[in-house]
């Protein structure tokens, strides 16, 4: 493990443009780069302690709009926060940023998304002392997306670890955060740095770039400079690394066993790399890392882990924002109240969705007025979040435009660079005596059965009709029956039947398991002696519980774009040429390395 200092680059570039958008909000003009810290620090002490302690947060509301949303929304808003819109959340407790979710309804269309951000900045410079608020989301892309068609959908992460890319994976980034910013999101929590060594691992899986952590490093490295092109702040996750975890933390709190020598290994090269390339932001795992910190406390609401390796021994200065305060992992051990207040006196800067705002909120009041927190440490986070804010630019213009959407999001640039850079992606794990591509000529009579889950950013799919609209496309002549997840007995039955007198059955598969019906239903298929292909539209670890079949793809999720970068490859309209990021082990004996990393067939 070796020790770094902080990134002088960051630092410039902070001390360049934070001085003058701070500049902007204060009516100063002293040379930008002189005393940046001073102009905010100035806007820090006019506020009140109570917008202090609001700065730290960013919080869900429901709604489209901040003004008029949706009378259902208000009810949950007045149920969960005690506001009854977004400008009031913004109001009453000056909260520093809003975490959008399609669930919450924050992300119907980009023009209505763009209105919701305008709205909610006006009510942010309305205040006593005006202070824009960071928007941010989830937009990892790939299995994990909040912002939908038309927006442009690109690869997600372990996509792009097959293909290898870095150019891509910059270029994902950049498409990604443009039109994010367009739409007033300019924190996003992607890229993940997580290095998934463990194909297992029921939260990360295809959300990692892959289990190499050079490889990952490079990457992360790749999309980080993309964000920054777009002027969007990244925000690198899970520290120390959601990796090689079993248990899901939305729901408990994972332990990392991993040595200390083994973590420098395989889940601090990432994370060291996002600092060299000057990641905005860093958010933390709701993980026990023993090995870490022997207290066993959740590395969110660790000092050992959060200032004394990611802030001393790393030497990153930037934001450090909490995993969702809502999710089970970090509340296993404390209360509420405690929560919050332990995350800041940890190193924290940004208090990320606590389930009850007005208890999170008023906990770390009372630790300032009681003295567990000082004011002072309050100011330290409270700093750099306003040079990030000042960096992005949002003190000099917090708002967005409707002609700048226009402009930006969903062009056809951006969907046929989405479609160039998925096709680079799909793997080709299988293919028996070189039984693909296909031709609509010899197999021109498909059937496409298999998993339909949820579309990844709600408006795609489901996958059974892309998969066979793409067909139909490209000449054949394609049906889809969707079998689901768990196929029935009596649906595997329906695929049986509708297999005969088609030249080939295309399978999606999802997740599958010792004991999943998925099998049954490709093993029944394999039967009828209709060539049968699979497509492993999440895991690619599918392969190791599936026989019989002819040729097997792995497209890494089910968005549109990858699925029909997929059919391209299937139908020979594009050369199959990504490479696994992860191995695929036996599933009885784990051991045993089916197909090991960098593992993908090309065509002859």
């Amino acid at each position: 493990m070796h020790h770094r200092a902080p990134a002088p680059s960051r630092r410039t570039l902070l001390t360049v443009t934070a001085a003058a958008a701070a500049a902007a909000v204060t009516g100063l003009s002293t040379p930008a780069h002189a005393d940046q810290d001073d102009r905010l620090r100035r806007i820090i002490d006019r506020m009140s302690l109570e917008e202090k302690v609001g700065q730290l947060f960013v919080m869900r509301v429901y709604g489209h709009s901040a003004t008029a949303p949706d009378q259902a929304d208000i009810d949950a808003n007045l149920k969960e926060i005690g506001v009854r819109t977004a400008a009031e959340l913004v109001e009453r407790y000056h909260v520093g940023g809003v975490i959008y979710f399609a669930w919450a309804h924050n992300t119907r269309d980009p023009q209505q998304i763009a209105e919701l951000s305008n709205g909610i900045q006006q009510a942010a410079l309305a205040q006593d002392t005006p202070v824009p608020v960071l928007i941010s989301t989830d937009q990892e892309h790939g299995i994990v997306c909040r912002v939908g068609e038309p927006a442009t959908l690109v690869p997600g992460a372990m996509a792009l670890g097959a293909g290898g890319s870095h150019a891509d994976a910059r270029k994902a980034a950049q498409i990604a955060g443009t039109e994010l910013a367009a739409v007033g999101i300019r924190q996003n929590y992607a890229p993940v740095a997580d290095v998934n060594v463990n194909p297992a691992n029921p939260v990360i899986g295809v959300r990692s770039f892959g289990s190499d952590p050079a490889a990952v490093a490079g990457l992360v490295a790749a999309q980080v400079k993309g964000y920054q092109r777009a002027g969007v702040a990244a925000t690198s996750k899970h520290f120390p690394g959601h990796g090689d975890t079993a248990v899901d933390s939305h729901y408990g709190l994972p332990t990392i066993t991993h040595t200390r020598a083994q973590w420098a290994e395989l889940d601090a090269p990432p994370f060291e790399s996002a600092i060299d390339a000057g990641i905005d932001s860093i958010m933390t795992a709701h993980i026990v890392v023993p090995a870490l910190d022997p207290s066993e406390d959740p590395a969110t609401l660790s000092r050992p882990i959060l200032t004394g390796i990611l802030r001393e021994q790393l030497g990153y200065d930037g934001v450090v924002v909490t995993d969702s305060l809502g999710m089970e992992g970090v509340r296993t051990k404390y209360g509420d109240d405690r929560v919050p207040v332990l995350a800041l006196k940890a190193g924290v800067d940004q208090l990320l969705n606590p389930p009850k705002l007005d208890v999170a909120w008023n906990a770390v009041l009372a630790a300032v007025r009681a003295g567990e927190l000082t004011e002072a440490r309050l100011d330290e986070s409270i700093l750099r979040i306003l040079r990030l804010k000042a960096k992005l630019g949002l003190f000099r213009n917090a708002y967005t435009t409707r002609a700048g959407v226009e402009r930006v999001v969903g062009t056809a640039a951006h969907l046929a660079q989405a479609d160039r850079i998925a096709e680079a992606t799909t793997t080709l794990l299988l293919n028996e005596d070189g039984f693909l591509p296909l031709s609509p000529a010899s197999h021109g009579r498909v059937l496409v059965v298999g998993a339909d889950p949820a579309s990844p950013s709600g408006t795609t799919g489901p996958p059974t009709t892309t998969l066979a609209t793409a067909l139909g496309e490209l000449g054949f002549t394609a049906t889809a029956l969707s079998t689901g997840i768990t196929p029935t007995a009596a649906r595997i039955e329906e695929a049986v039947a509708a297999a005969a007198g088609k030249d080939v059955v295309v399978v999606g598969t999802y997740n599958v398991t010792a004991a999943s019906p998925q099998r049954t239903l490709v093993a029944r298929l394999v039967a009828t002696g209709v060539p049968v292909v699979t497509i492993a539209i999440r895991n690619p670890y599918d392969i190791a519980r599936i026989a019989g079949q002819r040729a097997t793809l792995a497209s890494y999720s089910w968005t549109d774009v990858e699925l029909r970068a997929a059919v391209r490859v299937l139908a020979g309209r594009a050369r199959p040429r990504g490479r696994l990021p992860v191995p695929v082990q036996d599933a009885d004996e784990p051991a045993k390395v089916l197909y090991p990393v960098g593992h993908g067939l090309s065509y002859s």
